[in-house]
């Protein structure tokens, strides 16, 4: 808790709002605001002004301001995150925090007014098919004025703070994002596709190239694998891409679009025989850690991030891009049922004390009271302990 007399009063900005939750910022913020106010701190959230039909000024002891913003593909975020950083700079908060390094360019309002900040940058956006050309090297740019900007840069994996000092020689903080474990789901909001539990595979993300499904799926048809790959998740837009994957026929394949009732997610994910994860630009991946959260047996994409969640194969197996390695970890997987059952058994222990919510809550508190000249008591050197299962 604060321990000043004072209020400690941040804002946070960036994401979609509070309590919207849709992706991962805005779980970041729901879960980590409602902690910090439980903590005695004053929280205000800028939500996008066009996504609230109604427009309450405090939900759960939030402020909410509702921000408007230029309307636009690409400057809907931008704007309104400029408009949030000068209401803010404006105000008697003491930190700002903003999430999204194509934010980063925006630092230069709180370094003008001489209001500390704080950014979380997340995963290597120029990297990312979807931003080519112009929009790739403006994710460049702006995740490198992020690091003249803002006083304090946040990573969540240690891999990217190591290509934050590589590519940009500045120093960062990782803070992990935070996960829970979860209690199986029974069979129930599934039965109705008539598919037995380990049946399937199963595959959960948007419908985009950096997440590499269409890999997994030609994989996944290449082999002779007889159970089920399950697909959860679309876009958002009408997409080439996404649409080529969707008009693929074969029996074995199911399509779900998205999935909004975390319950029936929940059973999905409880059921599968295996989780495919094959995001290849980011840190501490969301999706990955409901997959150990749920005590899925996991099967990664081989790279530096995946590695540093799934502990080096301490809870899960690799494969690499290319259709072959797919193919062979499918039938590799199915021949080796004790070793799935292994690390379904095992899943969950993999959410180490760092994937904590009440522990990133904690870490980020220690830094806002840093900034503001609060005293913080410091997180680390606590043992790793398992997190608690939510009821």
């Amino acid at each position: 808790m604060a321990t000043n007399k004072r209020k400690l009063k941040v804002a946070i900005m960036g994401a979609k709002g509070y309590p919207y939750v849709y992706g991962g910022y805005d779980t970041m913020v729901k879960e980590l605001g409602e902690r910090l106010v439980a903590k005695g701190v004053h929280v205000r959230v800028y939500n996008h002004k066009s996504l609230f039909k109604e427009k309450p000024r405090y939900v759960n002891g939030i402020e909410c301001i509702y921000m408007g913003a230029v309307e636009s593909k690409i400057g809907t975020q931008l704007s309104h995150t400029f408009f949030s950083m000068i209401h803010a700079c404006f105000s008697d908060v003491d930190v700002i925090f903003v999430v999204n390094s194509g934010n980063g360019p925006i630092g230069w309002v709180s370094r003008f007014f001489r209001k500390k900040s704080v950014i979380n940058v997340d995963g290597l956006e120029w990297l990312r098919p979807k931003w080519k050309g112009i929009g790739s090297k403006y994710f460049f740019w702006a995740s490198r004025l992020a690091t003249k900007y803002f006083d304090r840069i946040i990573n969540d994996s240690d891999e990217m703070q190591r290509v934050y000092k590589e590519l940009f020689n500045a120093e960062s903080q990782v803070i992990a994002y935070g996960a829970a474990v979860k209690e199986d789901v029974e069979l129930d909001p599934i039965a109705k596709w008539n598919i037995d539990p380990l049946d399937y595979f199963l595959i959960v993300g948007r419908l985009v190239p950096d997440n590499n499904a269409d890999l997994i799926i030609k994989g996944f048809l290449k082999s002779d694998s007889k159970k089920k790959l399950v697909v959860v998740g679309d876009v958002p837009f009408m997409d080439e891409y996404a649409t080529v994957l969707k008009d693929l026929e074969d029996d074995r394949l199911l399509f779900l679009g998205y999935v909004t009732d975390p319950h029936e997610l929940g059973a999905w994910y409880s059921h599968c025989y295996a989780y495919f994860h094959g995001h290849e630009y980011g840190g501490t991946n969301p999706a990955m850690l409901k997959a150990l959260g749920y005590g899925c047996a996991i099967l990664a994409l081989d790279t530096p991030f995946n590695q540093e969640m799934l502990q080096n194969g301490k809870h899960g197996w690799y494969f690499q891009k290319n259709v072959d390695s797919v193919k062979d970890i499918v039938e590799t997987a199915e021949a080796s049922q004790e070793r799935m059952d292994y690390f379904r058994k095992t899943a969950r222990e993999g959410l180490i004390q760092k994937y904590n919510w009440d522990y990133v809550t904690e870490q980020y508190l220690a830094v806002f009271e840093e900034l503001a000249g609060f005293k913080a008591e410091n997180p680390t050197g606590q043992k790793a302990k398992l997190i608690s299962a939510e009821s």
